[in-house]
């Protein structure tokens, strides 16, 4: 009985460390997201009532539940692993999860940015182990997991054989000194000159 008793307290201390930690959370001061982000207070107010109530009511957001909400958007694909590396790239501080603060700086940079924003976001998002290039494995991997997403929308179907011919035109034309990795400059370069390869950096609206 004492081991069990024990258990119980565990348990009680643990469920008020997390009340703790949801008490303790505050978003960052309105005033200041107004001023970092492109959204207005009134905006950010009805975001972060929206983000608490519906999706997130402890203020946070871990991976598992960012891939749920994801899929609300993407009923007939599957969103799993695009929604993996946007939460990657949405998760500065790399540990795991969202707050509210990084949610609207993601969705500000994505709804509201120059193009200028959104392709360094582009960047960052095929960039998947952030060593500052892009290669060919890394680009392979994104465009596969936008295929999965969306490809049963696409007439004609896409299927794994597009997906690789399609990273192989763009890899090419953004490997501008065929080094075999793309650098940010060159992903910039290649994106401002190539009108269809800018269009393309639409599909990165739809992220939420």
């Amino acid at each position: 009985m004492g081991a069990i008793y024990d258990k119980v307290l565990d348990m009680d201390h643990d469920l008020e460390d997390l009340e703790m930690q949801v008490v303790r959370y505050k978003p960052e001061g309105l005033d200041v997201l107004c001023r970092k982000s492109k959204f207005t207070r009134k905006e950010l107010q009805i975001m972060y009532r929206g983000f608490k109530q519906v999706e997130c009511p402890t203020g946070i957001v871990n991976e598992e539940t960012f891939k749920e909400i994801y899929a609300q958007f993407f009923p007939q694909g599957d969103s799993s692993a695009y929604a993996h590396y946007v939460f990657n790239t949405f998760d500065h501080d790399r540990n795991g999860s969202l707050s509210f603060e990084e949610f609207v700086m993601g969705l500000s940079v994505l709804s509201r940015g120059t193009l200028q924003e959104r392709l360094q976001w582009a960047f960052n998002l095929y960039d998947i182990n952030g060593d500052g290039f892009i290669t060919k494995d890394e680009m392979t991997d994104i465009v596969s997991a936008i295929y999965e997403m969306m490809g049963r929308f696409s007439e004609p179907m896409i299927d794994e054989n597009t997906a690789k011919e399609h990273v192989d035109r763009v890899f090419l034309k953004m490997d501008i000194n065929r080094d075999g990795v793309i650098t940010f400059d060159e992903f910039m370069e290649t994106c401002r000159r190539d009108e269809n390869i800018t269009k393309g950096m639409a599909i990165f609206d739809t992220v939420l």
